[in-house]
């Protein structure tokens, strides 16, 4: 059990840390429209990883958290973000939003008993018995892929 407790501690800082190091590699080109990975832009990359913690999987960590196994329906975050990309916001704005969202989350798991991680939902296509756990990783996972997009773009 030591482990695991550790395992989620460590979680929990790499997902404080991925969310600031995101921030900041979002605020370190110079121009947030500019094409990173294809026709998508630093700004597009920032609503949409606040889009789908927000929609998705922070929703199903909080979710989880406060409700008895609840379901959760597929996420396509290209339809959302067809829906709801609104290029005239203010990079600041979604970053900011974006970082209190993880910080919040965190704050929560961090003071909630361990058997919190182990709370369980389901969803409509990965099936059931998926835990709080399983949502935290896959949210960072998401944080982490496109901030190493950045960090490629940086390098070029």
């Amino acid at each position: 059990m030591k482990e695991l407790i550790e395992y989620r501690e460590k979680l929990l800082a790499r997902f404080e840390e991925a969310a600031k190091e995101f921030c900041d590699a979002c605020r370190s080109f110079k121009d947030p429209f500019a094409n990173i990975t294809g026709e998508r832009t630093i700004h597009y990359l920032a609503s949409l990883v606040r889009g789908v913690d927000r929609e998705a999987y922070g929703l199903r960590v909080r979710r989880t958290l406060n409700e008895d196994d609840p379901g959760f329906t597929n996420f396509d975050p290209q339809a959302w973000m067809t829906e709801h990309y609104d290029r005239d916001e203010p990079l600041e704005n979604i970053l900011n939003e974006f970082s209190a969202s993880i910080h919040e989350m965190c704050k929560l798991l961090a003071k909630g008993p361990q058997p919190i991680w182990s709370r369980l939902s389901h969803h409509d296509v990965l099936g059931k018995e998926l835990t709080l756990q399983l949502w935290a990783e896959r949210d960072l996972a998401h944080i982490e892929g496109h901030l190493a997009a950045l960090k490629r773009a940086e390098n070029k």
